[in-house]
């Protein structure tokens, strides 16, 4: 497995191929198995947030092998999330994250969703009362890049942000979101995100890019579609690992 990287505006590395550790019943014994299997195939970027509910998942996985020598904690690079409900205090809920983890840093710390969530959502899917009338992002921002000083991450950013809300962003953060993470396949190009972005040297990252096949807001689509059918058969590829 290849390891292309890729240098970020805040000076980091990330690996361009990450596992994302999201399932719907999430299986703590299976997550570690899947990370383990992940790190022999040669994976090194791991991304999580605390609404997965992977987090001690995938901590235990990577401490496993840590002992057993097979990665070092430089060796990995780790991405989690900062909940809707937690906007109020970053600096609190990434302490958690690194607990759950049980590290002292994770690589890059992200935004999940701009939007403001009630204390009591800690589901992935909100209701519609769920949600706050208001988002007072400056002071998210403030609090990401605090704990950007304080030395919890490496890196800030952002997830599922629009054009315009990334817009927002740089008209008054101190320090830029080096990622905007956000879903990206051959049928959702991302093609304006994905300019504005590259204007401003923020990294934008895929997520589903097979297009989310199995879950409820997923799509066959991709794995469906003629043309990716004939570049799979051309490059030599089985179907059925789609």
């Amino acid at each position: 497995m290849r390891s292309d990287q890729v240098r970020l505006n805040c000076g980091i590395t990330i690996p361009v191929l990450g596992l994302g550790t999201y399932s719907f019943d999430n299986h703590r014994e299976t997550t570690q198995l899947a990370v383990h299997k992940a790190l022999k195939m040669g994976y090194r970027h791991f991304d999580t947030a605390k609404i997965y509910g992977s987090e001690p998942a995938l901590g235990n996985a990577l401490t496993e092998s840590m002992l057993e020598g097979t990665v070092k904690r430089e060796d990995v690079f780790v991405t989690s999330k900062l909940w809707g409900s937690d906007h109020d205090d970053p600096v609190s809920a990434l302490n958690q994250t690194l607990k759950n983890l049980g590290m002292e840093y994770v690589d890059m710390y992200l935004v999940h969703w701009p939007v403001r969530l009630k204390p009591w959502t800690c589901y992935p899917v909100p209701k519609e009362e769920d949600f706050e009338q208001q988002l007072e992002f400056e002071a998210t921002w403030a609090g990401m890049e605090k704990c950007l000083d304080m030395g919890l991450c490496r890196g800030i950013g952002v997830s599922n942000f629009s054009s315009t809300k990334i817009q927002r962003l740089l008209d008054f953060a101190s320090v830029p979101p080096a990622i905007n993470q956000v879903e990206m396949h051959p049928m959702w190009r991302q093609s304006k995100l994905r300019e504005i972005c590259a204007d401003n040297k923020t990294h934008v990252s895929a997520y589903s890019p097979l297009g989310g096949p199995g879950n409820s807001w997923g799509s066959t689509a991709v794995v469906e579609s003629p043309v990716i059918k004939s570049i799979v058969l051309v490059c030599g590829l089985c179907l059925h690992i789609l």
